[in-house]
């Protein structure tokens, strides 16, 4: 079997490719994996050190966008699983171009490729944050689709894709939508692994509004189980929420961040509240749960600090590429936590 993995060199895409290759996955225990990755600053062969001269992959740098070279590349595959996106709100915020560019005409060229190439399955790995925000209760996979942010709006867009694909061209397509991942080679942009890394360094961590917006966490390996069951036995044309099952509201999160670094509320800054920002995301993970057998494995304290210890543990591996993140390449080490942190502290998204 040979499986296309897109994004396969980002932080879920990376942590997917290595547990299938370590034999994870026993439904994959054959595969050979087609990585396809553009390599911008999301995506690094960092991320697959434990991958290196594995002859089962075979890394492909190139552009989702690129209709030869995707056509190319999906020649003899079985099956995609589709995580390759632009995923920082903050980013999208600022400039929604290239998210619309990357999550839905690359989207547009995979499954016309897929289509064409005669492909068994593809996998699109989406979000939560497409059904917008909830007060109360948890979404199932059909509730509608209301994004609140440039981001969310690109990815809801990108699964009404892929549903056409399915439904117009009978594409054997499934849907995954997570909550906020975390755990190792996450890059400091987003929430855990920014404010671990500032805190680290002394400086004070940005907490958006009054830090009560909810989110439900999930370890990025929890998340690729789930993503290799709905490989393997997902129904077609079917969406499937994957959840952690650990809902904590922001400053709860922060806490628990403090109370592993053994620092006190006098590192918190508190900052204008991000603009459209969600209140609260919750997923309800029945679905997968009764057909695929899904449970989330990784007891939410025991994973944090586990995330905690690999960023003390691998700061030659984390702190270049912080710096090279592009609203920091220009900025000084010295640069006050504020500035360089509220730029990036973004709650949402995970890819």
């Amino acid at each position: 079997m040979r499986v296309l993995v897109t994004g396969g060199a980002g932080f879920i895409g990376s942590h997917f490719v290595r547990r299938m290759l370590a034999g994870a996955y026993p439904q994959f225990a054959d595969a050979e994996i087609t990585l396809l990755d553009a390599f911008t600053y999301a995506g690094s062969m960092v991320n697959l050190s434990s991958a290196h001269g594995d002859p089962r992959l075979d890394v492909i740098p190139g552009d989702i966008c690129d209709a030869p070279l995707v056509a190319d590349v999906m020649r003899g595959v079985d099956c995609v699983v589709h995580f390759a996106a632009e995923s920082h709100v903050d980013r999208s915020i600022a400039g929604a171009q290239e998210f619309i560019r990357t999550n839905v005409l690359g989207t547009q060229t995979l499954l016309q490729a897929a289509l064409d190439a005669g492909v068994g399955k593809f996998v699109h790995v989406s979000t939560d944050e497409v059904y917008g925000s909830i007060e109360t209760g948890s979404w199932d996979e059909t509730q509608s689709l209301a994004p609140n942010s440039p981001y969310s709006a690109s990815k809801a867009s990108s699964d009404l894709l892929v549903r056409s694909f399915h439904r117009t061209h009978g594409l054997h397509t499934c849907i995954t939508r997570c909550s906020n991942n975390y755990g190792p080679f996450q890059l400091p942009e987003k929430v855990i692994p920014l404010f671990v890394t500032h805190l680290m360094d002394g400086r004070k961590v940005p907490l958006y509004g009054d830090g009560e917006h909810v989110r439900d966490w999930l370890h990025v390996d929890d998340h690729c189980q789930g993503i290799a069951l709905v490989a393997a036995g997902g129904r077609s044309g079917e969406v499937y929420n994957i959840g952690g099952g650990t809902e904590l509201s922001n400053r709860e999160l922060t806490g628990r961040l403090l109370d592993l670094l053994e620092l006190d509320w006098s590192m918190v800054e508190w900052v204008a509240d991000r603009k459209g920002h969600d209140r609260r995301y919750s997923v309800n993970t029945g679905k997968i749960s009764a057909e695929l057998g899904y449970a989330p494995r990784v007891p939410f304290e025991d994973g944090l600090a586990d995330t905690v210890r690999w960023y003390q543990e691998n700061r030659d591996i984390w702190e270049p590429r912080k710096w090279a993140l592009p609203e920091r390449k220009s900025a000084a080490p010295d640069t006050s936590a504020l500035a360089v942190g509220a730029a990036g502290a973004g709650f949402g998204g995970g890819l």
